[in-house]
């Protein structure tokens, strides 16, 4: 039984959608600006071998909200994904089963308010945000991306309410949780701000996109061509097509996307400073999957990892990953011990107080020593399991990582 705290904490969690690991100003990039995620990585522990459970999205979202690697639930492709090649396509379910306690479910039977806020991703309406424990939905359904309408109003969602003609997704999403903190109880919360961006199609609001077009002619990366033509696709449905990979961090639209997620996190971050909730709040920043780098416009590159999205190799994986807790994780810090998407579930259990359910979250542990400045928690390994041509190049594979 894990010691309850007199007050437990708030908890936040902010998942990017298609992010990846070198796209921060803190993790590398010398085009991006992301002026606020460096200020929280400042101020608490960046981890340098953070990876996502699977290199594209539903598996991810359903490995942090279950603790489970996506091949245990059998969740192991993006949701409507389908592909096949030398090989067939292997058989995955289409949803989150009921059957699973999720993260959620756990924290709202410990006392938490629970709010889901933006991109779920994992299954029609039975198995939606509310059945698996968030108190408050917006914005999270069927939908992998906002690419009926783009990420400007009206966006169709069943979920959301349109805003004005225009209105920006990004904004929108973050007016909701940015509502949701100051208008909260007395009960702790936990936010599950999961953004649609940097997802396609990139589409981001003309001031700033304008603002990293003069900043790549200034820097002469307009100059520079920025793809590399490579191998035609093994899988069947794009097989007429190359890979195409991107060589370096030049797209204005990207980059004016990453900004505006970035001015979210902001957005957050002072809400919570300006409630008084700060000093009792874990925050957790992360990415579902790597950057988009080698098809569908290939706005982004991971070197010096390889390749990307829907790959197997570290571009597909690896993530950034920022946690903050004033008073409890060592501002500034840096930690290199390997993490995965299945640590969230005990992670956040663990800072709440609440027992762990080791029969659930059984390919987590909990993080919480090493944010506290202590030993890594005991694990043999880290494990994928994709057995899926992706629609970016990758083909069906596993891996294991282990010790160095």
């Amino acid at each position: 039984m894990a010691n309850r705290p007199q007050t437990p904490p708030n908890l936040v969690f902010i998942l990017i959608d298609d992010m990846g690991w070198t796209d921060l100003s803190c993790t590398g990039s010398r085009f991006y600006e992301t002026p606020n995620l460096d200020g929280l990585a400042a101020e608490g522990m960046r981890f340098t071998d953070a990876y996502a459970a699977c290199p594209v999205c539903s598996p991810s979202r359903a490995s942090f909200m279950t603790g489970r690697y996506p091949a245990r639930l059998g969740l192991t492709n993006y949701i409507g994904g389908t592909a096949s090649g030398r090989l067939l396509e292997a058989p995955y379910i289409d949803h989150l089963p009921l059957s699973e306690a999720s993260l959620a479910r756990a924290l709202g039977e410990g006392g938490y308010a629970t709010w889901h806020v933006g991109k779920w991703h994992l299954g029609e309406p039975p198995t939606y945000p509310e059945p698996h424990g968030f108190d408050v939905n917006v914005g999270g359904g069927r939908w992998g991306a906002p690419h009926q309408m783009g990420y400007f109003a009206p966006w169709g969602f069943d979920t959301l309410p349109d805003g004005p003609d225009g209105q920006y997704l990004t904004d929108r999403l973050t007016d909701e949780a940015v509502a949701l903190i100051r208008n909260r109880g007395e009960r702790p919360f936990f936010l599950n701000l999961w953004h649609y961006a940097v997802h396609t199609p990139l589409q981001a609001p003309e001031p700033l996109v304008r603002k990293y077009r003069e900043k790549a002619a200034r820097l002469g990366l307009d100059r520079i061509e920025p793809f590399e033509l490579g191998e035609p696709f093994p899988c069947d449905h794009k097989r007429h097509l190359r890979v195409t990979r991107r060589r370096l961090h030049s797209d204005p639209s990207y980059a004016a996307m990453l900004e505006s997620m970035d001015q979210s996190v902001g957005r957050v971050m002072d809400a919570l400073r300006e409630t008084g909730a700060a000093e009792n709040t874990l925050v957790i920043f992360t990415s579902d999957n790597g950057g988009l780098a080698t098809s569908e416009g290939s706005p982004t590159c991971n070197a010096p990892l390889a390749e990307g999205k829907g790959w197997m190799y570290e571009g597909g994986t690896r993530e950034a990953f920022i946690a903050w807790m004033p008073g409890t994780i060592p501002a500034g810090s840096v930690c290199s011990e390997p993490i995965t998407s299945p640590d969230l579930y005990p992670t956040l259990l663990e800072a709440a107080g609440l027992p762990a359910r080791p029969e659930q979250h059984c390919d987590g542990v909990s993080l919480m020593p090493l944010l506290r400045g202590g030993p890594a928690p005991e694990r043999e390994a880290l494990f994928w399991h994709y057995p899926h041509y992706g629609n970016q190049g990758g083909t069906p594979g596993s891996s294991v990582r282990m010790g160095d």
